[in-house]
């Protein structure tokens, strides 16, 4: 393994940082649109977060639910937040006072009309995202940018139902938004310049790191964090517990692996009572009422100060559905086979051009996703590990299945011995 040397990986971590604010076939010329005023729409943990960045920076925000109840509960935990901040000493008091002055609640979309920006931050339903957008279309002032905070839908399809797609773009927070770094600035097939243009600079205003990305299933981010996860799953299928999976991750360097995750985020995220899912095992802990550590179990048991404990309970369901009994494997079999899928993948999105630069895959990941620093990002970490070692452990995932065929930039890298980092596809393209 190529092992660079602390300075070596902070300098490239800073460059990335800088390039990826760069857009090269944008014009230097392209005017911006005037934005004062911003629209959230829903009240909860994204849209509160998404409007507390806007109205840190100075904006005034209009923030619409669907009734007053959640609307009061979204403003409580806004106040709340900014006064824990307070208390802290980040800020004076009458500063939370003049954030919050900032906020006007509705419950009316029509309401919205007048602002310059609106953020749709409803959850992840192309229906809904449809009916909104409908709604939008028919009452928002010409030249407002209409944005979705979709963190893996198609905006194409979401921009379709409006008789002005130029208008409209997907700004992917990450959650808590008010705290994360992130933002994927999503450039649909129809997005005007000076709607990327202004939401650059804006993500500027706001404090972001912004990653400019094309429309596929879950972007840039979430795409590379998908092929990890299914790769984390056929690994529990084999007999490897969450906890081994999660260890493995830990040791690379993230805080949190597949399954910490889950149980964070909770696992009814998608599920229903008596839903058959295609991930029988997570169904199974739902239905016990296992559904992370908002109920103080799910992959994990929980004690009082929520730290994770391997379950038994897990662990004999498991069994059940899989059939597998309990195997063990290395730390570094693990990180390969859940790392390197997330290089390859990477490859494929700048095949695609759904990416600038390869630089620009590490922004995401590092900001968005808690990778460890001293790693670099997937694509500088392909560099460390070398293109030939990847495509050996997809050559053999890519066996088992077909999705995780090597990326064909890839073979090329390990046939000419080139750099991850290097990879050249023509940058973004719509």
């Amino acid at each position: 393994m190529n092992t660079p040397t602390d300075e070596e990986i902070g300098a490239y971590i800073a460059a990335a940082g800088q390039a990826a604010w760069e857009v090269p076939d944008l014009p230097q010329d392209t005017p911006r649109r005037d934005v004062k005023t911003v629209g959230i729409i829903g009240a909860g943990t994204m849209g509160g977060g998404i409007a507390m960045n806007f109205a840190t920076a100075g904006f005034e925000v209009k923030i619409v639910d669907t009734s007053q109840e959640g609307l009061d509960r979204g403003l409580a935990v806004v106040r709340g937040n900014y006064q824990r901040s307070s208390d802290k000493g980040r800020f004076p008091q009458d500063e939370v006072e003049a954030r919050m002055g900032r906020f006007h609640g509705t419950l009316a979309i029509a309401d919205l009309a007048d602002c310059d920006l609106i953020i749709e931050a409803v959850f992840e339903n192309m229906d809904l995202k449809r009916k909104i957008f409908t709604e939008l279309d028919a009452v928002m002032k010409p030249g407002a940018i209409l944005a979705t905070n979709t963190s893996a839908l198609n905006i194409d399809e979401i921009a379709a139902m409006t008789k002005r797609p130029e208008d409209v773009i997907g700004l992917h927070f990450f959650s808590p938004a008010n705290v994360m770094k992130l933002l994927e600035i999503v450039r649909a097939k129809h997005t005007a310049d000076d709607v990327v243009a202004t939401c650059m600079d804006l993500a500027k205003t706001i404090n972001k790191i912004a990653a400019l990305v094309g429309v596929c299933p879950g972007f840039v981010g979430n795409r590379i964090l998908f092929a990890r996860q299914i790769q984390a799953n056929k690994l529990v299928y084999q007999g490897v517990m969450p906890w081994d999976v999660d260890a493995a991750l830990n040791q690379f360097g993230f805080k949190m692996g597949p399954f910490q995750m889950s149980d964070l985020a909770g696992l009814d995220i998608g599920w229903s009572k008596g839903a058959k899912t295609d991930n029988p095992i997570r169904d199974a802990l739902c239905e016990l009422d296992r559904r992370g550590q908002k109920t103080k179990a799910g992959f994990y048991d929980y004690d009082e100060n929520r730290r994770p404990i391997p379950s038994d309970v897990t662990a004999g369901i498991i069994k059940d559905i899989t059939g597998a009994e309990p195997s063990t494997m290395s730390a570094e079999e693990i990180i390969e086979i859940c790392i390197y899928p997330m290089i390859n993948e990477a490859v494929k999105i700048l095949e695609e051009n759904k990416a600038q630069r390869p630089s620009d895959v590490d922004v995401v990941w590092l900001n968005g996703y808690g990778w460890p620093a001293d790693k670099g990002g997937p694509m500088f970490y392909g560099d460390m590990v070398g293109a030939q070692a990847v495509l050996d452990r997809m050559e053999k995932l890519g066996a088992d299945d077909p999705a995780f065929a090597p990326a064909e930039t890839l073979r090329k890298l390990a046939a000419s011995g080139g750099k991850f980092t290097e990879i050249d596809t023509g940058g973004l393209k719509v």
